[in-house]
């Protein structure tokens, strides 16, 4: 039973060797044909493809720092001064050129500035003195396990309720963040250049764990940062409170001020807003749930405090993500009310209530 077994298999390795055979003598012949010194050849392709590379990156990363900027202003500029056409936006930009740039740029504010600071003040206080369960984060290159503070829900509530107090109380108007929006952006672009400089000199001359090193590139250093998981005391990190606080509890601010601005200019607010709104909410308020889940996401786990993590944060995620409801401010669509669709399936005939336009009428095909 065992030769048997054994024989075919001889057979199939004698089999392969004939088929592998020739390869291997046009394999050596390729070799002796080439040139006289294969490792100078190989070690020259190497050097340029590492050198090529090396380029590339840096060009990309000058390119993202350098563009990114002007990317949320073209937003901003479409979705409010252009009625949220791309084409339009594109054809004043290409007419005037850099003058049109600098005619439609909005430049930081005094009212901006005291804005975007007393929030990021108050996000502050809350994340280091509301007490909340010690959870540990997963263990770094270098063995280290972080301790976070979940404290995601006291703080959402806090800030809704504190919100909703000051436009009660008329001591704050929500919807004059949507009248300096623009300004209020340029704010927060140039808070990201300022944080990453001084999150790279921190980690430069004070770095606090030994989850730290340098690329020996001062641009990479820059922009993916050099500090895994920088903090201003054992309870306060820095990645944390630019992602949760500023970033996440931003978005959630600036969905509703813009609620509250097509409420007081049009008397109530469009169905279209409140469904996307309370989404977004909807959606805020499960991420802080599980915010000691978050943890373990690529961005606090895994990418260092640079330029990049910090720009994701501060501006990216709050600008981005709430434009929807940006342009809806001033266009308000009406959905209307749920109707009773019928619709033929291979079951048979069935009912079922959606709404009378948009995806959702897709699901039942």
């Amino acid at each position: 039973m065992k030769s048997v077994m054994i024989k075919p298999v001889k057979a199939r390795g004698r089999a392969l060797e004939r088929t592998l055979e020739p390869r291997r003598k046009r394999t050596q012949s390729s070799k002796r044909s080439g040139s006289r010194n294969p490792k100078h050849h190989d070690r020259f392709d190497q050097s340029s493809y590492l050198s090529s590379s090396k380029a590339v990156k840096i060009v990309s990363m000058l390119a993202m720092m350098i563009c990114s900027p002007f990317f949320i202003v073209f937003m901003w500029y479409t979705m409010v001064r252009a009625d949220g056409s791309v084409e339009k936006a594109c054809r004043h930009f290409f007419q005037f050129g850099i003058r049109g740039i600098k005619d439609v740029w909005p430049f930081p504010s005094q009212r901006a500035c005291k804005l975007v600071g007393a929030f990021v003040l108050f996000e502050a206080i809350l994340q280091a003195l509301l007490p909340g369960e010690r959870v540990m984060g997963p263990s770094t290159p270098v063995g280290n396990r972080p301790l976070y503070t979940r404290n995601g829900i006291p703080c959402f509530l806090i800030t809704l309720g504190v919100y909703y107090l000051l436009w009660r109380e008329r001591l704050f108007n929500p919807a004059m963040v949507y009248d300096i929006i623009g300004e209020i952006y340029s704010v927060l672009i140039c808070a990201t250049y300022i944080t990453t400089t001084l999150l790279y000199v921190k980690g430069h001359m004070a770095p606090c764990s030994s989850d730290w090193g340098s690329s020996g590139n001062v641009l990479g250093d820059f922009f993916w940062g050099m500090e895994l998981c920088p903090r201003l005391s054992s309870v306060f990190d820095i990645k944390v409170f630019m992602n949760y606080r500023l970033g996440i509890m931003g978005w959630a601010i600036l969905v509703i001020s813009f609620a509250i601005k097509q409420y007081e200019v049009q008397g109530r607010v469009s169905d279209s807003l409140m469904v996307s709104s309370l989404l977004m909410l909807m959606y805020i308020a499960k991420f802080f749930w599980m915010e000691a889940a978050f943890g373990c996401s690529m961005d606090i786990a895994h990418d260092r405090a640079g330029w990049f993590m910090t720009y994701t944060c501060v501006t990216w995620i709050p600008v981005v993500n709430s434009s929807v409801n940006l342009y809806l401010v001033t266009h308000p669509i009406q959905l209307g009310r749920r109707i009773q669709a019928r619709h033929q399936t291979e079951r048979g005939e069935r009912k079922s209530l959606l709404l009378t336009a948009g995806w959702l009428c897709l699901t039942s095909m």
